[in-house]
């Protein structure tokens, strides 16, 4: 159903039991899937696909040109996957030449005012809650979850399952499977309650407890840490992510909290 007070191009593709409300602005070359609710002065520029059932609340913005003085007007896009439900006045930029499109994967929540920067990668079954504010090239692994007013730094990787607390400012990297709080930001242990509601065992979760033990309490650093890891501990599918994300980390992980650290800021 189109209310016959939307904009809509031509060249626009619309499923037939797409929903789209009054005063909703549809540019050339969009995609919108079967049973997606597109809400009341939503503004969808080009260059963005939106997957089946998703719901795109009032006022939200997808798919306007980046915020990069590097961008030279190339093709580029925004992606939506599945299930995924965007809230009131929630911006997603398109991508530039970096990586070509910016992508919010299937079953994710973004709250509120949060913003997603040119060339995301934010995976499947993620949360942004309100006033979250994710800059140019960060990825988010799946499942993870960052609580309101949070802002992330550019080209930063979030690892799976990992959460981030509320009116935190994330400059380093945060490795999968943990909770990351306080200020500055800090290792605070495995998420664990996060790992349980996703069916993980007791014992995969003090497995992932104790891997994270030997990188933040032997006092090893970390190219001695995870030799250990792969030397001494089981394999499994927990200890090869940990071990890969670190490894390929390009601005560090987040650090263990120490009080001094804490009141140096």
């Amino acid at each position: 159903m189109i209310h016959p007070h939307t904009y809509i191009h031509p060249n626009a593709k619309l499923a037939e039991n797409a929903k789209v409300d009054p005063f909703t602005v549809i540019h050339q070359n969009v995609e919108i899937g079967a049973g997606t609710w597109i809400g009341s002065n939503v503004t969808i520029m080009e260059g963005v696909k939106i997957g089946s059932n998703c719901r795109i609340f009032p006022g939200a913005v997808l798919g306007a040109v980046p915020q990069d003085l590097k961008y030279r007007d190339e093709d580029t896009y925004v992606e939506i996957g599945d299930n995924t439900t965007i809230r009131e006045f929630v911006t997603i930029h398109r991508g530039t030449s970096y990586r070509w499109k910016t992508t919010v994967g299937k079953n994710c929540l973004i709250m509120a005012y949060s913003h997603i920067a040119h060339d995301c990668v934010v995976g499947d079954n993620c949360i942004m809650s309100n006033n979250s504010q994710m800059a140019g090239h960060v990825v988010m692994g799946d499942y993870a979850w960052v609580a309101g007013f949070t802002a992330i730094h550019q080209f930063v990787k979030i690892g799976q399952h990992a959460f981030i607390a509320g009116g935190s400012l994330v400059r380093k990297d945060v490795p999968p499977y943990i909770k990351a709080i306080r200020n500055p930001l800090s290792y605070g242990g495995v998420n664990s309650v996060g790992l349980k509601r996703r069916g993980f065992s007791l014992d995969r979760i003090n497995a992932i407890l104790d891997i994270y033990r030997v990188i933040y309490n032997k006092g090893l650093n970390t190219t001695k840490a995870l030799e250990y890891i792969e030397e001494e501990m089981p394999a499994s599918d927990e200890r090869d992510e940990i071990v890969g994300f670190i490894r390929e980390s390009e601005r560090g992980i987040i650090k263990r909290y120490t009080k001094t650290e804490a009141e140096d800021e």
